[in-house]
């Protein structure tokens, strides 16, 4: 029988902790990274490459997948993991993210959000109760409360209403997710913008509802690095120290450790995706833009030391030939080279914190980052 939803923590070192997430589909080891598979793939990669990279778990999105091919289809069809041949842990967003980022295509009101699809124009309509319903017909291991994401800077008043309305739908979503089968998790995710009272007031009020793990939304939408890290702080110092913390779409390595030096667990981003589609790769050394000319008669691999036989196996100056060639195995390898990198970053982190070492891990690879002179788009 599958194991139901738990969360240990193994060790501390300061703020930080490692631990393990257990769902029906595997554990899942923290701090951990999702890679972001939106429409039921990672962009560029196969499941069992994305396996290979070290990822435990990835992210699929409730509203994508509502829209084609269709929740009631996947769950015909076996449930999200056979039907993407991932066998092991998912989490879907609710579609929160796209009533910020498609709002040129939806009405929000206290009942839901109503979209015009991108992809045939038909009106659809996404309430808290829809939301529950969609991800278990995904058989999502972790589910995601509908909410309100803002992009920032926006009003106070704008953003105590968004955060108002979240709250009133996460009850409604911890309703519809109550008959569900209960190996299975729902979060609750605290918004606010850069409020820092009205993050708090969105923190305490879920730990009043009550969920199996807590995320904090509507950051990394607009606000400098320091006011995410002052609001990440904050929110991590009331919320239960016994159930994982989810810093949601976030973000470049060296967001990913600062936010792990507060004590969040979980991270999902497109960066390394998307960066590695468009010709950046993630080192130790700090990212390199193979487009560069500078390149171009380069022998070198992208990291020679890496574990990812994708960093050692090509030249810097072959893979700055694929991309100005147009070569779709450009893409792919950069792709494969990124998301190991943002997986092993997330296992020397653990190691660091189970050795006692993460402050010394962070000051030193920081300071690695920050020297680069090519930086993520």
């Amino acid at each position: 029988m599958p194991e139901p939803f738990s969360f240990r923590i193994v060790a501390r070192d300061g703020g930080a902790r490692c631990g393990v997430i257990k769902t029906p589909h595997g554990p899942v080891a923290t701090p951990a990274f999702l890679p972001v598979g939106t429409q039921a793939s990672v962009k560029g990669l196969a499941p069992a490459a994305v396996r290979a990279a070290g990822a435990d778990i990835v992210l699929a999105n409730t509203y994508h997948l509502m829209l084609r091919p269709g929740a009631e289809r996947i769950a015909k069809l076996g449930g999200l993991h056979t039907f993407m041949s991932w066998p092991h842990a998912i989490l879907t967003d609710s579609g929160g993210f796209q009533v910020m980022s498609l709002a040129a295509l939806r009405k929000v009101g206290k009942d839901g959000v109503s979209f015009r699809s991108h992809v045939d124009g038909a009106v659809v309509v996404l309430s808290p109760e829809r939301a529950i319903e969609i991800q278990n017909l995904l058989g999502s291991d972790i589910v995601m409360q509908l909410d309100e994401c803002l992009k920032l800077p926006a009003p106070r008043d704008e953003i105590e209403r968004a955060m108002q309305l979240s709250l009133a739908w996460a009850e409604r979503c911890k309703r519809a997710f109550e008959g569900a089968l209960q190996k299975r998790a729902l979060f609750g995710i605290v918004q606010g913008g850069a409020e820092e009272d009205l993050r708090l007031a969105s923190a305490r009020a879920l730990l009043d509802i009550g969920f199996e793990g807590y995320a904090i939304g509507g950051l990394a939408v607009g606000e400098p690095q320091e006011v995410m890290l002052r609001i990440v702080e904050a929110v991590a110092s009331v919320l239960p120290a016994d159930h994982p913390r989810y810093l949601m779409g976030v973000g470049t390595p060296v967001d990913l450790i600062e936010a792990v030096a507060r004590g969040i667990d979980m991270f999902d981003c497109v960066l390394p995706t998307r960066n590695g589609r468009h010709g950046l790769a993630f080192t130790r050394s700090g990212p390199l833009n193979l487009k560069n000319a500078r390149h171009a008669d380069d022998p070198r691999p992208v990291d020679a030391e890496s574990s990812c036989p994708a960093a050692r196996d090509y030249s810097r100056a072959y893979l700055h030939h694929l991309f100005k060639a147009g070569e779709m195995l450009a893409a792919i390898v950069l792709t494969t080279v990124n998301i190991a990198y943002y997986q092993n970053l997330m296992a020397d982190m653990r190691a660091a914190i189970a050795a006692g070492s993460f402050d010394h891990f962070r000051a030193a690879t920081v300071e690695t980052l920050r020297r680069a002179d090519e930086m993520p788009v």
